[in-house]
């Protein structure tokens, strides 16, 4: 609401197919929504309809006011709420207006207090408007702000709809400093699935036993399969951060576990499959048995076996 006030976001009442058409190319600007120049308190009824469900799905977005020529298709008034015929885990279908990615993120890490958000390359074109919405949400790093919105926003939803919030400006600086997005490649191991979408895949469709199947590259399967949390460590201080993708081979970290258990790991032998054999040079002089000591790790105090 304090954006639509400012004047930096607008309700788009626009198909997806003629924003698409608007939104123009990497080599051809945008062109401005016929709905971009609406009044505030117009696009106010209109965002409280979206709240309230009284606009269907797809018929209206809250788009940001930037800039369509921007090289970056990003900032080109992106969208910030859709309407969306959802039943929400926490308030059921109370309300139909969810946030876009892009928009939640920048929020949540302003509320949190997050000073680093961590990202992959890809999101490195995003990170500009990352920065506009914590720029121009500044009360959302402000707690006693936040509490008093979310006191009403998350009452009776009846009353709400019958006296809505009108939440006022903060004239200071909030206490909390802007959070920052940095992007680093992501960790593709060779020949591994990494994909969490391809995983959840496999584990739907019962191709393997769970997500703590010790064939997959989860926590819980690396774990099962025996890999040590410190050869984790070890790994991820061997490989790094950067900004340049690469494929690290899965040998890397096979060899992280045999440092690792080199150094914890006691040493023991066992005879899976014996074989008969006869001794016919033992002669009745000899003892009946010969036991023979071995140290259990060669390197530290482990005793003997």
């Amino acid at each position: 609401k304090l954006l639509v006030r400012r004047g930096d976001a607008y309700v788009d009442s626009q198909s997806a197919e003629d924003m698409k058409l608007r939104r123009g190319s990497l080599t051809s600007p945008g062109e401005n929504s016929p709905y971009r120049d609406r009044t505030v308190d117009e696009n106010l009824q209109l965002l409280e309809a979206m709240r309230n469900g009284d606009l269907p799905a797809g018929s209206a977005v809250l788009r940001a006011k930037i800039d369509m020529a921007s090289p970056n298709l990003n900032l080109r008034d992106p969208a910030l709420y859709r309407v969306k015929e959802a039943t929400h885990p926490r308030t059921g279908d109370a309300w139909r207006l969810y946030p876009m990615y892009d928009f939640a993120h920048a929020l949540s890490d302003a509320i949190e207090g997050i000073t680093h958000s961590l990202c992959t390359l890809e999101f490195e074109d995003h990170r500009p408007l990352y920065d506009w919405v914590v720029a121009k949400c500044p009360e959302v790093r402000d707690d006693a702000w936040v509490l008093g919105c979310l006191s009403k926003a998350g009452g009776n939803p009846e009353d709400y709809r019958a006296s809505p919030e009108t939440p006022t400006p903060i004239e200071t600086e909030p206490p909390l400093k802007p959070p920052r997005q940095i992007e680093f490649s992501r960790l593709n191991v060779a020949h591994t699935v990494m994909s969490k979408r391809k995983l959840a895949k496999l584990v739907d469709d019962r191709l393997v036993n769970g997500w703590d199947d010790p064939r997959l590259p989860t926590l819980s399967g690396l774990r099962r399969k025996g890999v040590p949390p410190a050869a984790l460590r070890e790994y991820a201080e061997r490989v790094g951060v950067s900004k340049a993708d690469a494929f690290i081979e899965s040998e890397v970290l096979e060899d992280c576990v045999r440092d690792v258990l080199d150094e914890s790991a006691a040493r023991a032998f066992g005879v899976l499959r014996p074989l008969p054999l006869t001794v016919v040079d033992w002669t009745e002089a000899d003892e009946a048995d010969e036991a023979l000591e071995a140290p259990r790790h060669p390197k530290k105090d482990f005793g003997v076996r």
